[in-house]
């Protein structure tokens, strides 16, 4: 293959990946993958990939000279690889990636990212172990109340109570309202009346993110609601042991579907 159509193909397939760099940004998907910090770095490299790509391609007919002496046969860019395989490789995943791809995790995923795993004793004093001891008055300062009577909590705060004595305390038959995902409750769940309530917590990117969930007793059978999707519930907060480990337990009085947040991820900034 000449040269000058090896360098096309390979120009071509840095402009493809740089257009789906750029369509994840501008189409939102990016919000999904990478937290806010990380987003403009996979922006500049879309945009770095698709000035690389364009300068090649529109150099692919210019001659250079390497320097030294050798017959007209000898070809510096030539290889094992065909070119049009080498394109196909480098693109043909890409482009499934994009078209077929959910932007969310399957139930089994969400399972091994811990979905069904109780108590945050092991990570509770990333959250805690620098804040001043609290009151109920400094807890409702700082969240607000619902027409009806509810203190709204972030999902995760609820979570990460599970490893605090402290906060358990104080929470403990609360009247609060949350939201996330709504999933079926395979655990300690015979007489179904338990759901799962989960939202993912985002460090970097969405390979290192994991789920914090929390257990919604309906005390009958649960409304039907979207399975996995978004919900507000309210109802009063309990922590009790199960086998030894604290669950954050919330005895639901209502629950309501909800409209999906603008960032669906947990984000340590």
């Amino acid at each position: 293959m000449k040269p000058e159509l090896r360098r096309i193909l390979f120009s071509l397939a840095v402009l493809l990946w740089a257009a789906g760099l750029l369509y994840f940004h501008g189409s939102g998907r990016i919000v999904k993958y990478l937290a806010p910090d990380f987003r403009s770095i996979a922006l500049l490299g879309g945009l770095g990939l698709a000035v690389m790509g364009l300068f090649n391609l529109l150099t692919a007919f210019q001659k250079a000279d390497c320097g030294h002496n050798h017959g007209e046969e000898d070809d510096h860019e030539g290889g094992e690889l065909n070119p049009l395989v080498t394109l196909l490789m480098m693109t043909l995943p890409l482009a499934m990636s994009i078209a077929w791809t959910k932007d969310e995790f399957s139930q089994a995923t969400l399972a091994r990212k811990g979905l069904y795993d109780d108590g945050a004793a092991a990570d509770a004093s990333l959250f805690t172990s620098d804040l001043p001891p609290l009151t109920i008055a400094e807890i409702e300062k700082g969240h607000r109340k619902t027409a009806d009577g509810y203190l709204e909590f972030g999902l995760i705060e609820l979570f990460f109570a599970t490893g605090d004595r402290e906060l358990q305390g104080l929470l403990g038959g609360l009247k609060i309202e949350t939201e996330g995902r709504i999933v079926a409750e395979k655990e300690n769940n015979e007489k179904g009346t338990r759901r799962r309530l989960y939202r993912m917590f985002m460090t970097c990117c969405v390979a290192d993110s994991r789920a914090i969930p929390i257990v919604l007793e309906f005390g009958k059978e649960p409304p039907l609601l979207p399975e996995n999707g978004w919900v507000k519930v309210a109802g009063t907060m309990t922590f009790p042991k199960r086998d030894g480990i604290v669950q954050a337990v919330l005895e639901v009085d209502r629950a309501t579907a909800a409209e999906v947040p603008a960032e669906e991820n947990f984000l340590r900034r």
